[in-house]
């Protein structure tokens, strides 16, 4: 049983937000945060040097506003399976 407890899902949601990866390090999950960031940084590298001239800045950076938008995604699900695991395991599977 883990003995500490995890960190606060929203916690989790508002560091992804701010920094890329963050959420998977405070999920205690570092290697999956730096995967993250080197794929929105190869993505976003690859769509800004593929992209039309007459692109949007959005547009030439999508693939890494994709892959952000998926690691804050994965950072939040992941926090609320973790804290959900964690008190289940403390209740003893009390409370259904």
């Amino acid at each position: 049983m883990p003995t500490r407890a995890p960190a606060n899902p929203y916690l989790v949601l508002a560091a992804a937000i701010v920094l890329p990866g963050s959420g998977q390090v405070l999920n205690r999950q570092p290697v999956r945060g730096l995967v993250f960031v080197f794929f929105i940084l190869l993505l976003g590298g690859y769509t800004l040097k593929t992209a039309g001239a007459d692109v949007s800045i959005v547009g030439k950076l999508a693939g890494g506003i994709f892959v952000y938008a998926m690691a804050i995604f994965d950072a939040y699900k992941q926090a609320r399976v973790r804290a959900e695991v964690w008190r289940h395991a403390r209740t003893g599977g009390a409370g259904q």
